[in-house]
């Protein structure tokens, strides 16, 4: 059964943080409501609607940003005590807004993420977690990677406290006190993670979490390990998990999962109401898209008592609500249409509001008048260029070894200016109204690329696209101009690094034959570290605290796998992929004889190495060869199928299979355009690196290569490499 819900806007707040929207529980039944909210602004206030009209119970004076909310309360009691983390504080409210706790926390990061069980306080920075326990410091833990959420599974049930920490290394970390009991891998960075039915489920243990690629999982922790009971994979490449809540919106007694995505994808999904081994993932009976980020959501009763409605924020402010209510949309407030519902209180309150606009408008051209007569050249005034938040996030997609920008601004978009001094090529994005145009680059500069994206009117989110080529390491440059007067533009520097398509794993394939480069010199673990984060992404900030480090990577594009193992004075590298240790090796050179450090250098060819590369990108090479093949036959085909008739009857089974399937055959060439030139070039290159090791020039044989690939064979491609 799908939902039909209705968009209602209630107001207009300052800019939000993930997580900074909390609807307070309710007296009693369905009753209406108040939402808790806190902005960048740092200003916090607690609002309830009546009689359509928002009635504000509270409000703080501005401070510093609000990074966190959440609600509180002992445990077995009602949570509505509200926390709020700002800086390196986290201050308590009642629901009446009496301040009863204000405590600072003097840590070193300002709080970035905050969790509340009851007496005990949860908090962390980029890298530093801390638990307090009536408000006295009790444990702490240190983490390599970035931390992106906290939570603790329900204490009042499991008799402890359990908290899990979401890393950016692709992993959730259960703590006990200061130690890590157990490490859950997952495919993709966690952003997001929340109870079970709010409360963690029967047991109290089961935990839903989200991905940065979108995927959505559930989780059963355990003393002895853990239980993934289903995953939501991301097939439809929808934005990263920002905020997520479980509230029964389609009446059946089991409370739905709302999922609030980063591309402003707002989702229902239908819960199974057993959670046994053979259990399927939840069903989506509702999507809503708004044009902005999602900062939270929340399932409750606001707008009208009785009516259910999902409750959401956005990054720029706006608070509004997807409601069961039916909504009457006829409000032109004409008293003379036969089709007016509107009652004469209604039709009042949209003439006030109508003169509250105008009076609104005269006053804002009033002063953009002004002020643009102070910013004249000839004018004694000066101008001050005003500073506009900006969020933006690049990250590699793993399944089409692509990355994604992602950049917002509080105000509408003007312009995106992009520069980068190494090849990138720019990819269609179908939620982008926005107009491309490319520039020359002039061969005496270093620009690889010069692109300009002018934004439609009212748009604050952009989504970027692109390609790179391992190999090269440079730097991708955004100059943001937003659609304000003075004209000003903010710049943002992307790093794309020599080996920009891989991406941190958790599993080395130790049965695959490996090239190994080993090193050692001089260098300090901080110093070998440091090289590695050049070359690599995804490299922590930290410097591991394990002797040796270790970090495993894997190709986005071709699948090869390498291994970083290094200490103090010691370093060794494992890959199937000869080019990245030839990248490695020239690289690491180079930064050692730049800080006049001595290298012994050796390098160990497996010569199986080669035959297994090409036999793992062989099944690539045929699927995107035959798709070629087959887009490039489909004209032809229709040609035939005009032209003369009965055709269908003439045809082989194969052209008969083409012409059914052609839509889909020319969706997928579309979406993969370019894959097979990229697979060409690589193995190219791999070519080269190849008799390089072994002191052959073979840059003459290159043309017989590239006639073996445009009429490919494996065997001929495989004995090309063993002459």
């Amino acid at each position: 059964m799908a939902l039909e819900l209705t968009r209602v806007d209630y107001t207009l707040l300052g800019l939000t943080s993930p997580q900074c929207m909390k609807l307070l529980p309710s007296s009693g039944g369905k009753s209406v409501q108040k939402a808790v909210i806190g902005d960048q602004d740092g200003v916090l206030q607690v609002l309830s609607l009546k009689i359509g009209e928002i009635q504000i119970s509270f409000k703080t004076l501005p401070g510093e940003k609000i990074t966190r909310i959440s609600l509180g309360g002992a445990l077995g009691t009602v949570q509505d005590k509200i926390f709020s983390s700002s800086k390196t504080e986290v201050r308590g409210y009642t629901k009446k807004g009496k301040m009863f706790l204000s405590f600072d926390t003097s840590l070193t990061e300002h709080i970035k993420l905050m969790h509340i069980s009851g007496s005990d306080l949860l908090v962390t920075g980029d890298h530093v977690y801390n638990h307090y326990k009536d408000c006295k410091d009790t444990s702490s833990y240190l983490s390599s990677d970035k931390i992106s959420d906290v939570i603790a599974l329900n204490a009042e049930k499991l008799h402890k406290l359990v908290p899990v920490l979401a890393c950016e290394d692709r992993c959730l970390r259960v703590l006990d006190e200061s130690q890590v009991a157990q490490t859950i891998p997952l495919d993709s960075n966690p952003t997001c993670q929340y109870l079970y039915h709010n409360n963690g489920g029967d047991s109290g243990d089961f935990l839903l979490y989200g991905t940065e690629d979108g995927s959505i999982g559930l989780l059963q922790i355990t003393k002895c390990g853990h239980d993934v009971k289903w995953v939501i994979k991301n097939e439809k490449q929808e934005g990263g998990v920002v905020s997520m809540h479980c509230y029964d919106m389609t009446g059946d007694g089991v409370a739905d999962l709302l999922v609030g995505r980063g591309d402003g994808l707002i989702q229902v999904y239908s819960m199974p109401t057993d959670v046994g081994e053979d259990i399927q993932p939840p069903a989506q009976r509702f999507s809503y898209t708004c044009n902005e980020s999602v900062t939270s959501v929340q399932g409750g009763v606001l707008g009208n008592t009785g009516c259910d409605e999902i409750v959401a924020t956005t990054y720029t402010g706006w608070f509004f609500g997807l409601t069961t209510a039916v909504v009457e949309k006829q409000v032109s407030g004409d008293s003379s249409s036969a089709n007016s519902k509107l009652t004469n209180d209604d039709k009042l309150k949209i003439i006030k509001l109508r003169a509250e606009v105008d009076d609104l408008e005269q006053k804002v051209m009033k002063e953009r008048e002004k002020y643009e007569s102070a910013t004249q050249e000839d004018s004694p005034g000066f101008s001050t260029i005003p500073f506009l938040s900006i969020t933006d996030k690049m990250w590699l997609s793993k399944e089409d070894a692509i990355y994604q920008l992602n950049l917002e601004v509080q105000t509408a978009i003007d312009n995106v200016l992009l520069q980068s001094d190494v090849p990138v090529v720019l990819l269609d994005v179908e939620k982008n109204s926005a107009v491309v145009s490319y520039s020359s680059c002039d061969s005496s500069s270093e620009n690889k690329l010069l692109a300009t994206y002018r934004c439609q009117m009212n748009t604050t989110r952009l989504e970027l696209r692109f390609r790179t080529q391992e190999g090269q390491q440079g730097t991708l440059m955004a100059y943001i101009t937003p659609l304000v007067q003075p004209k000003c533009c903010q710049i943002r520097h992307y790093p794309i690094k020599l080996l920009s398509l891989h991406t941190r794993c958790h599993q080395f394939d130790s049965t695959r034959p490996y090239n190994v480069l080993s090193l050692k010199g001089g260098f300090s673990l901080a110093e070998m570290h440091a090289w590695i984060s050049f070359c690599l992404p995804e490299v922590p900030e930290k410097v591991p605290l394990s002797d040796p480090a270790v970090l495993v990577f894997e190709s986005t594009f071709v699948g090869s796998m390498l291994r970083c193992s290094y200490s103090k004075g010691e370093a060794e590298f494992q890959s199937d992929n000869i080019c990245t240790i030839s990248i490695l090796k020239d690289v690491l050179t180079k930064e050692a004889t730049k800080k006049k450090i001595k290298l012994d250098i050796s390098s160990s060819i497996n010569n199986e190495s080669i035959d297994s590369l090409l036999r793992l990108l062989d099944p690539k090479i045929d699927y995107y060869s035959n798709l070629e093949k087959k887009c490039t036959l489909i004209e032809a085909l229709k040609d035939v199928e005009t032209h003369e008739e009965n055709v269908a009857e003439c045809l082989m089974p194969e052209y008969k299979e083409i012409l059914k399937n052609q839509s889909q055959l020319r969706a997928e060439h579309s979406k993969s355009s370019g894959f097979l030139d990229r697979l060409k070039a690589f193995i190219t290159e791999l070519f080269l690196h190849w008799y390089k090791f072994k002191g052959i020039n073979v840059k003459s044989r290159i043309p017989l290569l590239v006639e073996i690939l445009d009429n490919y064979n494996f065997e001929e491609l495989l004995s090309a490499f063993k002459q």
